[in-house]
């Protein structure tokens, strides 16, 4: 099975929207990341990747032991299918480590053309006990990621059940949909765009007003009471403080969603869930720090819930009245380089800050430091009082010491 080699942890996979998400995805911890082509993909409005940057990415991530795996899981048509043949070749230049597929059209393109490449298969699939874990092995597929309507005592069984040959991934962290496994129609009808092809607009994150026929138009808005209103909008799913149950399934991956999602929460999910882990593998038994779980109220979220990990789910499941996504922290700046001797910070800014506010720095496996600015200048070394446009590049001075990559955040 594809672990950490290291200590036996499963495999932690994170979401790589973009070039710059892979490399904070790598920095921070993850084993391997997954992401998109410029075509076939579920996420198209995510930057995606071309032959040339796909090559980039596999040849960066196999210098430094980790791994990619490219998405093609779009529902497919005659005319993707005849296209497919040619995506594969490019896909096999690039060199992945696996390709994610759903449609068995696709499947079977695969298997001829590109046999060399493993192949995952998607959650869309809905995959929910071992017959048919067993059908799509015996197609061609090495791994399959699991529907995330399946309790963790269902996928502990399906492991006991299957061959060693087939490997499961299972997903601990991220937006939940409020269709099955992400099959939904609610996009197209609503707004045009195709959610089984890489293009849902996310209805189900919209505000919702109910109007009563014979008021003149009038508005009413949907509002939460005891029994609950707000069945579309998902809570988003958390599992940082159940990974002994998690790693007792037999899951070989942990997968964190969010292709479409910032470097700052790719860094945070990351960096907590990698830490995490690690102490998990020190100790099984010890609960993971607050200070590790409260990071993930860093990153931009809707309230948690452990989603079907336990049972059926519910109302446990529905996201509160306001129902935002919230962040108790945003990204100030990245950090470009450091000087030990004058204490010093090269910096990207992405948010605004002032002189003499404290900026929270996280680092991989460090997340309980700060630092309170103490001077800001631009590349002319002129000072300033304030960090005021974002997209800067800056020097701070910074007591703490720092490194390339690190991002400096401002706690709410």
């Amino acid at each position: 099975m594809m672990r950490n080699e290291k200590n036996s942890l499963p495999e932690l996979l994170a979401p790589a929207g973009n070039m710059e998400r892979l490399v904070t995805a790598f920095r921070f911890g993850a084993d391997a990341v997954y992401l998109g082509a410029e075509t076939m993909s579920l996420r198209n409005y995510a930057d995606n990747f071309t032959a040339d940057s796909l090559k980039a990415a596999c040849e960066y991530a196999h210098e430094r032991g980790k791994r990619v795996y490219v998405a093609c899981n779009a529902f497919a048509r005659d005319g993707d299918i005849k296209a497919l043949p040619r995506l594969l070749a490019e896909l096999r230049a690039a060199g992945p480590d696996a390709l994610i597929v759903n449609d068995p059209g696709v499947i079977r393109v695969a298997r001829d053309t590109v046999p060399e490449i493993p192949l995952h298969l998607s959650t869309q699939a809905n995959t929910l006990n071992s017959e048919a874990a067993l059908f799509w092995h015996e197609a061609g597929i090495k791994r399959i990621v699991l529907a995330r309507e399946l309790p963790l005592e269902a996928v502990k069984q399906m492991r006991a059940a299957l061959p060693e040959s087939l490997e499961l991934e299972l997903f601990v962290h991220g937006a939940m949909c409020v269709s099955y496994s992400g099959r939904c129609l609610l996009s197209n009808y609503i707004a045009g765009r195709d959610s089984n092809r890489g293009e849902c607009a996310q209805p189900c994150r919209w505000t919702y007003e109910l109007r009563e026929r014979g008021r003149d138009g009038e508005y009413f808005g949907i509002e939460q009471d005891a029994l609950g209103t707000y069945i579309l909008n998902a809570r988003d799913m958390n599992l940082i403080e159940h990974l002994p149950e998690v790693i007792s399934t037999g899951a070989c991956s942990l997968k964190i969603e969010g292709r479409m999602k910032s470097i700052a929460y790719v860094a945070t999910v990351v960096n907590a869930y990698r830490m995490a882990l690690d102490l998990y593998a020190k100790d099984p038994a010890a609960p993971v720090p607050q200070s590790i779980v409260k990071e993930l109220d860093y990153a931009s979220h809707r309230p948690y819930t452990t989603g079907f990990a336990f049972g059926s789910g519910g109302a446990d499941m529905q996201a509160p009245k306001s129902a935002d996504y919230v962040s108790d922290a945003r990204i100030s700046a990245v950090v470009l380089g450091y000087d030990e001797k004058t204490k010093t910070a090269h910096i990207a800014q992405r948010n605004r800050f002032m002189d003499g506010e404290t900026l929270s720095i996280l680092s991989p496996g460090d997340v309980e430091r700060s630092f309170v600015v103490s001077g800001i200048r631009n590349e002319a070394g002129e000072m300033q009082q304030a960090a005021p446009h974002p997209k800067q590049v800056l020097y701070i001075g910074c007591s703490e010491p720092l490194k390339e990559g690190d991002l400096l955040r401002k706690i709410n």
